[in-house]
């Protein structure tokens, strides 16, 4: 197959963004967030988890510990009950915690804005701040999951395993204002229809425009 040469892949991508916008124009985060230090928290919590169960458990935290520094001065071991349901629930207590001493420590209580001061936080890769950053904060950011770069990779946007490289040719591809809703939107439909180990590509409305997709009425393996 001959290489697909920058400009028609750019065209496919904006082909692929108005797809995106017809199948998903509300797209967002399914994180429940009330707050920054609440987004950021629950993002923590998400990473190897779902957002159902994060959702499910963040009320009853957030309800004991409200802000950074009222969650500074919890021990992980005091954390740990409120999320035990969630994946890697003991490293992740010790990340929240210490995020919200370093909040409270460096940032007067406040999660920071700045892009460099959230990824010094412990426990916050760029997908993490990338979240924090373009929904707390509106700065435009692409979070690159599992979801984002599985599809980056079967639309032929990216060849890359490595998010952050996925991260940067989506980048190059897409135009800043929308990268946003392009990640929320990638997040959705790899939920809904592009799954990992069955994609249903014969309700997929990207189909058409997707290098990856199935015949029609082909199994998919």
């Amino acid at each position: 197959m001959p290489r697909e040469r920058v400009a028609d892949k750019r065209l496919r991508a904006e082909q692929v963004l108005a797809a995106l916008d017809r199948g998903y124009p509300d797209a967002a985060t399914e994180l429940a967030f009330g707050t920054p230090f609440e987004l950021l928290v629950a993002t923590i919590l998400s990473a190897q988890a779902t957002d159902v169960s994060v959702n499910a458990a963040t009320p009853a935290l957030f309800a004991a510990y409200p802000d950074a520094a009222a969650l500074a001065q919890a021990t992980p071991e005091q954390v740990e009950p409120f999320i035990k349901t969630i994946g890697l629930f003991r490293n992740k207590a010790k990340n929240v915690v210490a995020a919200a001493k370093r909040i409270v420590d460096l940032h007067g209580g406040e999660v920071p804005e700045d892009y460099d001061a959230l990824l010094a936080l412990p426990g916050v890769g760029r997908k993490t701040a990338n979240v924090v950053a373009s929904n707390a904060f509106g700065r435009p950011a692409i979070a690159v999951d599992t979801h984002v770069g599985r599809l980056a990779r079967r639309l032929k946007f990216s060849s890359h395993q490595d998010p952050n490289k996925v991260e940067k040719d989506l980048e190059l591809l897409f135009p800043q204002d929308r990268w946003t809703f392009l990640h929320h939107s990638l997040i959705l439909h790899g939920r809904r229809v592009c799954h990992a180990r069955s994609p249903n590509c014969n309700a997929c409305n990207l189909a058409a425009l997707c290098p990856s997709a199935e015949p029609e009425g082909s199994a998919t393996a």
